[in-house]
Formats: structure tokens, sequence, C-alpha cells
């Protein structure tokens, strides 16, 4: 007896918003690891490793903010409020909020299903992944 194929074969499968969404999720999560790595690596070129405790440093590495390095021993901030660090951070929030609104969106829309109140909530968490973004790039461009 044949076994039967557990999988739709590629040309029926289709292209649709929910496979780039899918696709989206995995590559913005390999873009945070980025950053993450670019941070850490950052910071420690930077002198973090003999004037910074662990703590100020992980800080850094998922939001480099020149003022996380405040209260540190680092003497100059110059180099920690460059425009580069600017950019990296603006790339983190983008990412980090639009990965994590979009998980919440698919968990809640597993338990909805009403056409109308799925389309209104995935235009409430466009609404609010934009206001994130732009509340945290405001708050990363004016530190």
């Amino acid at each position: 007896m044949a076994e039967k194929r557990r999988t739709i074969p590629l040309a029926k499968r289709g292209f649709d918003f929910e496979t780039v969404m899918w696709i989206y999720t995995r590559l913005s999560a390999l873009v945070m690891y980025l950053c993450a790595f670019i941070g850490l690596a950052g910071a420690l070129i930077m002198g973090a490793r003999t004037q910074m405790n662990l703590a100020d440093v992980l800080r850094w590495t998922f939001m480099p903010n020149p003022n996380h390095v405040l209260n540190t021993n680092v003497p100059d901030l110059a180099p920690w409020a460059t425009v580069f660090w600017k950019v990296m951070g603006s790339i983190f929030i983008v990412f980090a909020t639009s990965h994590g609104l979009h998980g919440l969106l698919s968990i809640i829309e597993d338990y909805i299903t009403r056409t109308w109140v799925r389309r209104t909530i995935r235009i409430i968490v466009l609404l609010l992944t934009l206001l994130m973004i732009g509340i945290g790039i405001y708050m990363i461009l004016t530190a």
C-alpha cells in the first residue's frame, strides 16, 4: 500500500500574506540577533569590558543608547553617541516591535473566527505597531 504524502506540492501552496509574514518573522529574528551581536561587539571594541559591568553591557547590547553608559566608568561618550548607533537602535526597534506584535496578532487570530473582527484587530495591531515604532525612534533620536 502506497503511503499518502503529507505535504502539499509547492505549485499548490500559493504565496499569500501569511506566507510572507511567516518568512518575515523568521528573518526579523535573525536581524535582531545580528543587531545584538553588533551591539555587543561594538561595546567590547569601545572598551566596555574594563569600563562597564555586565548589566550595562547587556543593556547597551540590546538597545545602543548613550544614556545607558552615563553612570559607568566610560570617560568619553562621543563614540557611544554616533549616528551609527542611533541607526542600529532604530533598526532594532523596528524589527523587535513588528516581530513581537505580529506574534501577538498570530496568537489572537487563532481564537477569532469572525472576519470583520479579525480585520479590525489587524488594523489595530498595525496602528499600534506604527505608534510604538514612532515613539521608539523618537526616543532614540532625541537621546
